[in-house]
């Protein structure tokens, strides 16, 4: 796959491709995360979790990883995913927010929540974010991610709709959000590959990936999962459906808002754990 998603993304939306300095992301799996269920076993997760910010933030452990992000006595906004089908499993949620309150932050000044984040006090005050959701394919978007889940944040979630929601790398500047996000964690244990409508959910598009896509740069977390979303959706649907309705916002944010980076090549992907069918 390397290389191959900013051709198409490319050919598709008439951008150039630029040269920066590289974005380190994450990518963690455990086959024993999931069981035969797909219920989640917390403490693998958690381990997970830990396994990924330490290395990368290059710390002996997740919970040293977290200190050097937040520190004693901030206020911490968790920005969650509550979509029926395919939420933020509260197994995450749990997990993070523990990690937080190691950091020395009282429980009272951590807040979870999604849809209500403009109205949320903890939100309204935060000086610190992590922002997490699952992985999957949207009808506008071409793929839900980390930048997509700020759009709570906006006070118009439909003017970001147009042209394929191209801006939606902008959200990072929304007055809420700028400037205070320490991590993005997108949650690929089942992710969605592909979907028919707004709110179109089968169990026949999901698999058992068994994976987090965990960084500080929401432009090549997100590429990152779009190169495993276009990976299966080649694997099951044909080459010539790999490509979800045009997530045009994923290279936009990195070639014309200088956001981060798109291209595989300007990210440093390191692999962890379980690697069977990796895709990427």
């Amino acid at each position: 796959m390397k290389g191959s998603t900013c051709a198409v993304l490319g050919a598709a939306i008439g951008l150039p491709v630029k040269q920066t300095q590289k974005s380190k992301v994450i990518l963690i799996r455990n086959e024993d995360v999931l069981d035969d269920s797909s219920k989640i076993n917390q403490e693998i997760l958690g381990q997970m979790i830990d396994d990924a910010v330490a290395a990368l933030f290059g710390k002996n452990s997740g919970q040293d990883a977290f200190k050097s992000i937040i520190k004693p006595g901030e206020t911490v906004g968790i920005k969650t995913n509550v979509w029926t089908y395919l939420p933020t499993p509260a197994e995450v949620e749990n997990v993070l927010k523990e990690r937080v309150m190691g950091c020395g932050v009282e429980e009272a000044k951590i807040g979870i929540d999604d849809h209500g984040v403009r109205r949320n006090e903890i939100f309204k005050s935060a000086t610190s974010l992590i922002n997490v959701r699952p992985l999957r394919t949207h009808y506008l978007s071409g793929v839900s991610g980390t930048m997509k889940n700020l759009i709570m944040f906006s006070d118009s979630q439909s003017k970001w709709h147009p042209n394929s929601c191209a801006d939606l790398g902008l959200l990072v500047n929304e007055p809420m959000v700028k400037d205070k996000v320490r991590l993005h964690v997108l949650v690929a244990l089942t992710p969605q590959f592909h979907g028919r409508g707004p709110h179109h959910f089968s169990r026949r598009y999901v698999w058992k990936y068994n994976g987090l896509i965990v960084g500080t740069d929401p432009v090549a977390v997100d590429s990152t999962g779009l190169r495993l979303i276009m990976a299966k959706r080649r694997e099951v649907l044909g080459r010539a459906k790999e490509l979800p309705p045009v997530p045009k916002h994923v290279q936009i944010a990195d070639v014309k808002h200088g956001l981060g980076n798109s291209d595989p090549d300007n990210i440093d992907l390191v692999k962890l754990g379980w690697k069977d069918d990796i895709m990427i």
